[in-house]
């Protein structure tokens, strides 16, 4: 189930973000291209309801808690590009930014997290381009998830172009762990002391653990049954 979905923006209808040096056609090109990503986005998607309906029927087991969609805004990528050291153009967006497009799937149980990650390294129709598992290696700041980015074909008009889109797969206390973390760090807008960092990393071990409990007990019961 996908929680968060974005109306598309309209060339004619545009406002401009405050974006210093960008130009009014860049501004537009990122709309179009932002169309492709968003149709690359939605076939991601698709592919996990239809693969959480498969479990489910299969299984009798849903993977998929929700899932949530979302594409980078044009002052991110501009900012991002930016960093990177590269000139502001879709070109460039195209050829070096891998997460415009987003989709974080959130799994009840670590082992679906890999069930799910399996399928779609495997998929005839995705591509994997990168993998990185925060889950058996956690960021230093106790961060934990799976992310991959996968090059999905979009079919516009009669031109199949391939576009990346970046996964997310967390567990329902990754994802509530990595939300108010980032309210916290980012969004308030004060510094962060060494001790609340530690104390986040102790909260990340303890929901951790907690994941880890929560899957050895939905093993027992699923294998009496």
């Amino acid at each position: 189930m996908v929680l968060e979905k974005q109306r598309p923006m309209n060339i004619n209808r545009l406002e401009l973000p405050a974006l210093p040096d960008v130009s009014k056609d860049f501004i537009k090109g990122y709309v179009r291209l932002s169309h492709l990503y968003r149709g690359a986005m939605m076939e991601v998607s698709t592919k996990l309801d239809i693969l959480d309906d498969e479990f489910s029927v299969t299984y009798d087991h849903n993977p998929i808690h929700h899932m949530e969609c979302r594409l980078k805004s044009a002052e991110s990528t501009v900012n991002k590009l930016k960093r990177k050291g590269f000139e502001v153009s879709t070109q460039n967006i195209m050829e070096h930014i891998q997460d415009v497009a987003g989709v974080r799937v959130i799994c009840n149980y670590t082992d679906d997290i890999y069930r799910l990650s399996h399928v779609l390294e495997k998929h005839k129709d995705f591509t994997l381009i990168r993998k990185t598992d925060y889950i058996e290696n956690p960021k230093p700041n106790g961060y934990r998830s799976l992310h991959l980015v996968v090059e999905v074909p979009v079919t516009i008009s009669e031109v199949i172009l391939r576009l990346p889109v970046e996964i997310q797969l967390r567990t329902i206390a990754m994802d509530m762990w990595a939300s108010l973390e980032h309210e916290l760090r980012y969004k308030s807008g004060k510094e962060v002391s060494s001790q609340s960092v530690d104390e986040l990393r102790e909260c990340a071990e303890r929901l951790s653990a907690i994941d880890s409990k929560m899957q050895e007990i939905c093993r027992r019961i699923r294998a009496c049954d």
